[in-house]
Formats: C-alpha cells, sequence, structure tokens
C-alpha cells in the first residue's frame, strides 16, 4: 500500500512539472515612444519594419489600444501594478516608484515564473519583484550605455543601446533555469527623443521626402489646451541637439572600467569631464562612433547652412530631418526585435513562447506640427500593441478594434499564465478577446485617462477624460480650463471640438455620466473635485 502511495505521489509530482513546463513563457519587448503610425503593419507604405510585422503576420495587432497616462515612466508603472497612476503613485515622470507594493513579477513569480526586466527601466527606483534584471539608469544612452545590475555594479556596454540590449536578453534566455517559465520584458531605449541611428542607419531615409500630414499647420481654432502647448516642430525642436547641426560628438572621458581606452591624468580628466557635461548623449560616443556622426551630420549642416532658411521653410526642413533620424532609429529596433525572434525559432522556444510588442505610448510625427506626447489626442493616447499567441493560432494577422488599455496588459499577462488577478490590480483581462475576437463592446465603459505633469517640460495642461469606440471626452484643468468632446467617427483628426454643439448634447451627457462613472470606480478623487467644479 506504502509502494502504491508513494506511486501515486511521484506521478502526480510528474502532472505538475509537465503542466508547469507547458505553461507559456511570456516575452514583452516594451519600446520607447515608437509610435504605431510608424509601424508598416499599422499602414505606413514609406517604410518597412519587417520584423515587428513578423509579430503581427502571426498574431493580432489592436487598433485602439490606449494608455492610461501618456508619458514614460507612468506607462512602465501602469504595465508592473495593472493601476492607474492615482493609484500606482507614479504619476509624473522622474519619480520614484513606490517598490513596497505589490507588482506584476511578485505574483508571477509565486506561481512558479522566473521574471527578469532588461534594458530601459526609468522608474527612479531600481527593479523589485524580480529574480533578474540588468537596467539602464534614468533614460539610458545611445551608445556605450551604462547598466546597473543585481550587485549593483554599474557596467559600461561597448555598442548601440539596441544591439546591447539583445546581447543580454539573449544571455539571460541561456542562463536561466529551463525548468520554469518565464517572464521577461525587454525595455528598448528607441526611439526615444534625441533620436541617434545606429552607425549602419545614418542616412537610411535621406532620398525620401516624407509628406507634411495634413495637420501640419493646425490653426488649434476651438481646442485652447492645444495652442497653449511647447510641442511644436518649428519652435521648440531645437537644431544642435536634437537635429545635431553644428553638433561636434566629443568623446566619453576615460573610466577604470574602460581599459580599451587611453587613461587621461589630472588636467585632462577636469577637459574630459567638463566636454562629457557639456556635451552630454554624444560625449559618450568613441572615436569611430564620433568620426562616423562628424562626418554624416558635418555634411548635413554644410547642405542647411547653405539654405539659409527661416519660417515655414525651416519648419518642414526640421520636419524631414526629424522624421529621417526618427525612422532610422527605428530601423536598428526593428532588427533587434527580429535578432530575438531569431533565437526563439533556433533554439526551440517560438512554440510555447507568447510575444508582446507594445510602445509606452504614441507619439506626434509632425501630426498638428507637433513631436512627444502627453495629449488625449489620437496619436498620443494610442500605442502599438501586436501579440502572437502560440496557443491561438486563430489569432494569425487578426486586427482587433475594441479598445483596451496599458492597465489591462498586466491582468492579461496573468491570465494567459493561468493564474487569477490580484484585487489590488485595476485593469481587465482582454484574453477573452482573443480568444473570441467578435465580441463586441468589451470595454463598454469607456477607456479612461488621466495625464498630471505641469508646467513640464511641454507646457501641456493636465488633464482626464473618456475613450470610447466613436468618442473622446476630455476635461483639462490647471493651465486651461475647458471641455472638450470629438466625434471620431466624422471627425478622426480631432480638429473640431463638439463640446458646444447642441446637435451633441445628449452625447455629451452621457459620456460625462460614464466619465463620471470610471472616476468612481477607480477612486481618482482628484479628478472627481475638478469633474465637479461648474465651468
Amino acid at each position: 500500500m506504502k509502494r502504491y502511495f508513494l506511486f501515486l505521489v511521484f506521478c502526480l509530482c510528474t502532472v505538475v512539472s509537465f503542466a508547469q513546463s507547458k505553461r507559456p513563457n511570456i516575452i514583452f519587448i516594451l519600446s520607447d515612444d515608437h509610435a504605431y503610425q510608424a509601424i508598416s503593419a499599422y499602414g505606413n507604405k514609406l517604410i518597412s519594419t519587417p520584423n515587428i510585422d513578423r509579430i503581427a503576420k502571426s498574431g493580432a495587432l489592436f487598433n485602439n489600444a490606449i494608455v492610461a497616462n501618456s508619458i514614460c515612466g507612468p506607462s512602465r508603472a501602469c504595465l508592473l501594478t495593472g493601476q492607474y497612476s492615482h493609484k500606482n503613485g507614479y504619476k509624473v515622470n522622474d519619480g520614484v516608484l513606490d517598490t513596497n507594493q505589490r507588482f506584476l513579477p511578485q505574483v508571477l513569480s509565486e506561481s512558479g515564473y522566473q521574471t527578469a526586466w532588461i534594458g530601459k527601466w526609468h522608474l527612479g527606483s531600481l527593479p523589485h519583484g524580480f529574480d533578474y534584471w540588468n537596467v539602464m539608469p534614468v533614460q539610458g544612452h545611445y551608445f556605450n550605455p551604462d547598466f546597473i545590475n543585481q550587485k549593483n555594479d554599474t557596467v559600461l556596454f561597448q555598442g548601440y543601446v539596441s544591439d546591447v540590449i539583445t546581447q543580454l536578453t539573449k544571455s539571460y534566455l541561456e542562463k536561466r533555469d529551463t525548468n520554469k517559465p518565464f517572464f521577461l520584458v525587454v525595455g528598448e531605449k528607441a526611439t526615444h527623443r534625441e533620436w541617434l541611428p545606429d552607425l549602419q542607419d545614418l542616412g537610411t531615409y535621406d532620398a525620401l521626402k516624407f509628406p507634411l500630414p495634413s495637420t501640419f499647420y493646425d490653426d488649434f481654432k476651438g481646442r485652447s489646451a492645444a495652442a497653449k502647448q511647447l510641442m511644436g516642430i518649428g519652435a521648440v525642436m531645437t537644431l544642435k541637439t536634437d537635429l545635431k547641426i553644428k553638433q561636434p560628438f566629443g568623446e566619453k572621458p576615460s573610466v577604470n572600467n574602460q581599459p580599451q581606452q587611453k587613461a587621461v591624468k589630472g588636467k585632462e580628466i577636469e577637459e574630459s569631464i567638463l566636454r562629457y557635461y557639456q556635451q552630454g548623449e554624444y560625449a559618450r560616443m568613441d572615436s569611430i562612433q564620433s568620426r562616423a556622426y562628424r562626418s554624416y551630420y558635418g555634411q548635413i549642416t554644410k547642405e542647411f547652412e547653405k539654405l539659409n532658411l527661416s519660417g515655414n521653410a525651416l519648419k518642414e526642413w526640421k520636419f524631414q530631418r526629424y522624421m529621417k533620424d526618427y525612422y532610422a532609429t527605428a530601423k536598428s529596433l526593428d532588427r533587434n526585435i527580429g535578432e530575438i525572434l531569431d533565437y526563439l525559432d533556433q533554439n526551440g522556444l517560438a512554440e510555447n513562447t507568447i510575444v508582446i510588442y507594445a510602445s509606452d505610448q504614441g507619439f506626434y510625427l509632425g501630426e498638428h506640427g507637433w513631436f512627444d506626447k502627453r495629449f488625449m489626442y489620437e496619436e498620443s493616447l494610442k500605442t502599438p500593441l501586436i501579440i502572437r499567441i502560440p496557443q491561438l493560432p486563430q489569432l494569425k494577422d487578426k486586427k482587433l478594434n475594441q479598445v483596451v488599455s496599458n492597465v489591462d496588459w498586466a491582468p492579461t499577462i496573468l491570465d494567459l499564465a493561468g493564474i487569477s488577478k490580484p484585487h489590488f490590480m485595476q485593469g481587465k483581462s482582454f484574453l477573452p478577446v482573443l480568444k473570441n475576437p467578435d465580441i463586441k463592446n468589451w470595454k463598454k465603459e469607456g477607456g479612461y485617462y488621466h495625464y498630471y505633469e505641469y508646467p513640464g517640460p511641454h507646457h501641456v495642461s493636465p488633464h482626464f477624460g473618456i475613450r470610447t469606440d466613436n468618442y473622446v471626452l476630455i476635461r483639462f484643468y490647471k493651465g486651461v480650463e475647458a471641455w472638450e468632446l470629438y466625434d471620431l467617427k466624422s471627425d478622426p483628426k480631432e480638429l473640431d471640438n463638439l463640446i458646444d454643439n447642441k446637435k451633441y448634447s445628449a452625447v455629451k451627457e452621457k459620456l460625462k455620466e460614464k466619465l463620471k462613472a470610471l472616476i468612481l470606480t477607480n477612486e481618482d478623487k482628484e479628478a472627481l473635485a475638478i469633474f465637479n467644479q461648474q465651468l
């Protein structure tokens, strides 16, 4: 009898172990400021993103994936917590995320997953709840980036940031415990400002003339908050720092953990450090990198000076340079995503690994004459979201129109792993949509948004609002006190503020009711107090 009991225990353990080994691995590739309209799978005909498209062709692409707060750090906090900014406490960039709260990786670890975050982190504190991490301080650097590991060692890696992140990712995958499923976040630096392409990608799109967006010369009629921002390509984007005109491209000072560089002493050290702080990002380049940049942008500078531009001609020239640098930077991002996908294929991992591609929010590529993000308008609110699930082959090349939010990412990841959502998460798993793409009104309550940073570098008024399938309702406060309403079906570019249009009175009141319900459900006390004020 005892022997039979032991045999049953052995069988049970074997079944459990097998079940665990078959639980899906999950890789979440999170880029920075990569606009959905910059991806060929989303309809861009001018450029190609073949590797992001690979995920889309074998998976599902969301056309209405939105964020809860369109700015880098808060978006990452939403992924980690499944909560809105007012709940997780990370409302604006450059704060410190409270690590005393439970995060997604801890919930996964408790169910047998090994967890890791590699690359850009940008949450003030060091990662918490992960089995492994290796992240860049603050924003990170494009060339020869520093990484902080779990030993609190800061290590400089020679090379271009997208390549370095990929190598660290493959190293982690090779050394992980193969008896456990894994959850891995690959935090990409690209395509964040100042848009520094890899050397091999310099000039890739120079032969292209990018068409001006139809809203490039937007007059912001009826939209006072949009009129008072500081996001214009013409007025705000800098020639020297952003577009590298007359930029000297110095070299980073030698340090002890860079044995390949000649040591410097005394006054030379002081001069090197001074040069580093004066030139910022560009001072990290080694001689080969800086020479390539001096050569390429030196020629661009000569051509620019000959033109002697001003007014709209200068604004349009800056737009062209912005697009060329932005897309050239995105080219390395896509190439490295392909290298990660190839690794999965070549090492027998693709069949049981869910791959998710997203950006921390949307980004303006000249729409309304802007760059950056922050506003609750479509180009900033919407983010790319593409998911490949081998266990759901029916999703192949699917386009989904349901509204989903980045607070829903964590609950969905848990659902994919077969783990119940903990009570503290405010988001909602959209796995039912993935299993049945024909579901209508999945988020019938609408998507909730709240942006806080003010005045900030771009002077965007704080605002909160609701995004449904057909409408957007926004309440601006502090800098500008105003309501805005848009009909996305008749006005997808959001140029006509309908808030005072009597034909939309019923729509407005219904949306206000739904917005208040979201505010109450999500316990956003600050928004509630402002909502109740009379304008």
